[in-house]
């Protein structure tokens, strides 16, 4: 039984990234991995993702150009104080990658967060 379906789907994701595989299914999905797949391919990492509208909701990703991706295990409550720590500890350079935070506007990548001078929970990485 999955408990952890964020970071369950960003393993299986580096996993079909690793074997050289382009696409790859998920089920079931809740919202908030439709939600990070869309902040993925806003910024490349996914080229594409279909929902199917079955009995078992299903979700095809089309992979993009991505490296790694990996769920923020525990999770870590930021603001914009010491967010710069966790740049420098997740990612591999400054301007390669995002980390994902789940505000109360939603998900948001650090840029954007920094931006609007939010702090949240630190779910996620990609470069």
């Amino acid at each position: 039984m999955i408990r952890d379906w964020l970071a369950a789907t960003l393993n299986d994701i580096t996993n079909c990234r690793k074997s050289g595989k382009t696409k790859t299914v998920i089920t079931p999905v809740p919202k908030i991995v439709i939600e990070l797949l869309g902040l993925m391919k806003k910024e490349g990492y996914v080229k594409d993702f279909e929902i199917s509208e079955d009995k078992f909701k299903k979700v095809t990703i089309t992979i993009g150009k991505i490296h790694k991706c990996q769920a923020i295990k525990p999770r870590v409550f930021v603001n914009m104080k010491n967010i710069h720590s966790y740049i420098k500890r997740h990612l591999p350079s400054r301007d390669l990658g995002i980390l994902v935070i789940s505000t109360n506007k939603g998900l948001m990548d650090h840029k954007e967060a920094m931006e609007k001078n939010m702090g949240g929970c630190l779910i996620a990485y990609c470069y």
